[in-house]
This record gives structure tokens, sequence and C-alpha cells, in this order.
């Protein structure tokens, strides 16, 4: 079995994201799902409902958080009042895990609702790793990095992205949070073969892994989280169960939002899928 980042050995099987609608259900009828991911920029607050919600979830669940607003990627100074308070989320919920994207999402001040790509080139990459360790050392934990689904690509790239996430991993010592859904959907898009960029994940870095569904527009693949896993992603998922049978799995689901009897179920299959598939490896 292979060490895996901190925080990863406390997760157990599949978990489920955590979405507003579901909290009160949840609450009161106290399922039997392995964890649940927050979130982050949802829960930061001082006060309200959401920091509620986070807290009394975290008093019975095992918790991750999950953000977007770092903006790792970006040219922007990092945002210390920010950083602080995802530390005290963290902190307040005994979070096992902290992730974040391989993207920017904010230029000269103005945010994007978007998860924009960078190139894979070596100025990048000690851009980025820098980034990676301040953030790091602002919040007294390891993170994980997450692969994003990308709409473009640059021409100026001279590594692959897996070459990338390893020398990022290496270099910082974050994790790695490996989202099979954007795998997915960028080699559909981009042209390229998706066993192949698993054989080149360098998965004693991967500390989860993500599972969600997308959509068609036209001959382009969306990453939506709307709707669920589609076969497609399923198959692709139980290839990685090769290198990674003992790494934490998390359905994401936020668009067209199912009651929570149906992502439920949703967490049971793959349950199942990953028993079976775990079986057959032994």
């Amino acid at each position: 079995m292979i060490a895996r980042p901190g925080g990863a050995a406390v997760l157990a099987e599949v978990g489920a994201g955590l979405r507003g609608p579901h909290v009160p259900r949840i609450l009161d009828e106290k399922p039997a799902v392995s964890w649940f991911e927050l979130l982050t920029d949802n829960h930061l607050a001082e006060g309200g409902a959401l920091r509620f919600q986070a807290e009394a979830i975290a008093e019975r669940y095992p918790v991750t958080l999950h953000g977007v607003g770092m903006s790792l990627g970006g040219a922007d100074a990092l945002d210390t009042d920010y950083l602080r308070k995802v530390k005290g989320l963290a902190d307040r919920t005994g979070a096992a895990l902290v992730s974040e994207h391989l993207a920017f999402t904010c230029h000269a001040g103005w945010h994007v609702h978007e998860l924009l790509p960078i190139p894979w080139t070596e100025e990048c990459l000690r851009h980025v790793s820098e980034r990676v360790r301040v953030a790091q050392d602002r919040l007294g934990r390891q993170i994980l990095i997450e692969n994003i689904s990308a709409y473009f690509e640059f021409e100026s790239s001279s590594l692959s992205e897996t070459q990338f996430l390893e020398a990022l991993c290496e270099e910082t010592g974050c994790g790695m949070l490996l989202d099979v859904n954007n795998i997915f959907v960028n080699a559909a898009n981009h042209g390229f073969d998706a066993l192949d960029y698993l054989r080149h994940v360098p998965w004693r870095h991967v500390g989860e892994i993500h599972l969600a569904g997308h959509s068609r527009k036209g001959d382009l693949l969306v990453d939506t989280h709307a709707g669920p896993v589609s076969q497609e992603v399923l198959e692709l998922y139980l290839q990685t169960q090769v290198y990674a049978a003992d790494v934490p799995v998390l359905i994401e689901w936020d668009n067209d939002l199912p009651e929570w009897p149906v992502l439920l179920r949703e967490v049971r299959q793959i349950e199942a899928l990953r028993v079976s598939a775990a079986r057959k490896i032994a």
C-alpha cells in the first residue's frame, strides 16, 4: 500500500459533497456516509446558518474542505485574509484534508467564476510552487492540488500536466487530488488518451479522488457537475483502482441538484463498484 498524503488515512470509502438543501435531512437522519466535503468558500462567513451547518456536520462526520479562491496560478498577491479564514474553518471543523485547484481565478483584483488554466512551463512551476509553499505555511498544513477541466491549452507548455503536478508535489510537499471526470473531459476535448494519462499520474502523492457528472454542449464536453457520474467516467475510475484502491473517493453534484436519496444512492452504487473492483484486484 502506498503511503498517502497526511489526512487521507482518516477517511474511508466514498464521501459526498455537502450541499445546503441536503443538510437538514442529513442532520435529522444521520445516514451512514463515510465523510462529507465542504465547499470552502461557502463557509467562510463569521456567523450565520452556513457556519452552523458546517460545524454541525463536522461534529458527526469526518469532513474535508475544497476551495476555489486561492488562485494559486494567479499573478495577484495571495490573499492572506482569505487564507486566515480558510485556516479558521479547517481548525473549527477538524478538516482531514484541504484542497484547491491548479488554476487561477482572479487577476488585477477581478475575480472570475471560472477555474482558468495555466501553462505547463518551468517558469510557471516555480511561480506556483512558491505560492503553494506560502499557502501551506499560512494554513499550517499540507494541501491537495486538483487537476482541472481546461477548455484551451497553451502552446508555450514544455511539460505535461502530470509532469507539472509531480514536480509541484515533490518541490512543495503538497499532495494531489485526482479528478477523474476532468481527465475524461479533457481527453475528449483535446484528443489525448485518458488511460495513458493515468499511467503517468504521480500516484504516491494522490490523497483523494473526485467523481462527477459532465454535459455535452455540441462537440464539447463541459464539467458541469450536473447529473450522475457517466458510465465512461466510472470505467475510467475503475482503472485507477490498480494504482489507488485505498484512496478515498468523493462524489460531486452541484447543478440540477437531486433530492438527498438520489445522491445517497449514487454514493452506495460507487461504494459497491469500488468493493467489487478491489476483490477482482485481490
